[in-house]
């Protein structure tokens, strides 16, 4: 009986163990769940949302940034893996991308997760504004054209940009609803950027967009 009991005992250490460095490793970061019972009534974040150009240095909580990620492009029924923006044929071509301090990360949605890229700050090179710098967090919308099989060729590049849209106008609403600045962004040096992403032939990048508290205010 005691045997089988630390056996039991041993089991469950490793598979909390296991379960603890799959949330918190450096390279997979588990966002918490996002709070979707917050924010101000609609029309009223579409009466304060604007495009800022001064951020504060201060990084976002990361319940904060679960948030936003979720609100973006999370997925909000999971029966469907249905997304909070719309895509042509549910094609769900975009990535998006995130340059902070610590390093380049790509959002997961299924697993409302965080996938470390690169383990070093190119926030830089996310832009040709001197803001890119210093904001906390610095978005890379990619659109992947190999997920669009039921588009034709010449339109990829339309679609890609209105996907693009819907997520960006998305950002810009949580943003405003709760107090975040943010500016989407297309002066980037595209060539660069996707190199340093090591991103594929058939992978574009669209757009970029900051996003940070206020400079004014701080938090």
């Amino acid at each position: 009986m005691e045997k089988t009991f630390s056996f039991i005992m041993i089991i469950l250490f490793l598979f909390v163990f296991c379960f603890v460095n799959l949330c918190f490793s450096q390279d997979f970061i588990k966002l918490p769940k996002p709070q979707t019972d917050i924010g101000k009534p609609l029309m009223k974040v579409l009466k304060e949302r604007r495009s800022a150009r001064e951020f504060s240095q201060e990084k976002l909580p990361i319940q904060i940034l679960s948030n936003l990620l979720w609100a973006a492009y999370g997925i909000n029924r999971p029966e469907s893996s249905g997304r909070t923006a719309p895509s042509a044929m549910n094609c769900q071509d975009i990535d998006i991308y995130l340059a902070m301090a610590d390093g380049l990360f790509l959002y997961e949605p299924k697993e409302h997760a965080l996938k470390l890229i690169i383990p070093r700050d190119v926030r830089e090179l996310t832009g040709r504004q001197s803001f890119v710098k210093e904001a906390p967090i610095n978005l890379i919308y990619v659109s992947n054209f190999a997920r669009m099989t039921r588009v034709r060729q010449e339109e990829k590049e339309f679609f890609s940009g209105a996907h693009t849209g819907f997520i960006a106008q998305n950002v810009y609403l949580f943003c405003a609803s709760e107090g975040l600045a943010t500016v989407v962004r297309a002066m980037i040096d595209r060539a660069a950027l996707s190199n340093v992403i090591n991103l594929r032939e058939d992978q574009k990048i669209t757009l970029s967009q900051t996003v940070g508290y206020p400079k004014s205010k701080g938090r």
